[in-house]
This record gives structure tokens, C-alpha cells and sequence, in this order.
């Protein structure tokens, strides 16, 4: 059996979907296919936009006991 619904999509990408009762309970397959037409423009990546986020050791340039046999 095939049952074809046209929904929107909201910006919270969550859906309920309300099956017809002719349709069998038990597992379904869904496949999502997009009719967009409008591509979305690239956002430009801002310079800096992870500052903050991110922290690097002290002693991160310190030289590491795993490889004293080599130096």
C-alpha cells in the first residue's frame, strides 16, 4: 500500500503525522523527498564565531612522556 502526503516542513523539523485508517499497524517504511526549487544561500562563515568555546592547555606544547625515547 502507498499513501502519499504533502506536508511543511516547520523550522523545529519535528512532525505528526496522521496515518488513514485503511492503513495496515505494524512497520512502515517513510521516505522524505524534497520538491524544494529555491536552493538556500551559503552562509558566509564569520571570523571568530567559536571564540570562547574553546580551550587549550597550559602546557600544550610541553613535551609529551610517550615519546621521550625519541627526542
Amino acid at each position: 500500500m502507498s499513501v502519499t502526503q504533502t506536508v511543511e516542513i516547520p523550522a523545529s523539523h519535528r512532525l505528526t503525522i496522521d496515518v488513514p485508517p485503511e492503513v495496515p499497524t505494524g512497520k512502515a517504511e517513510i521516505t522524505f523527498t524534497s520538491h524544494a526549487t529555491v536552493q538556500q544561500a551559503k552562509r558566509q562563515r564569520e571570523f571568530g564565531c567559536a571564540k570562547g568555546q574553546f580551550r587549550m592547555a597550559d602546557d600544550f606544547d610541553a613535551p609529551l612522556d610517550d615519546f621521550k625515547d625519541y627526542m
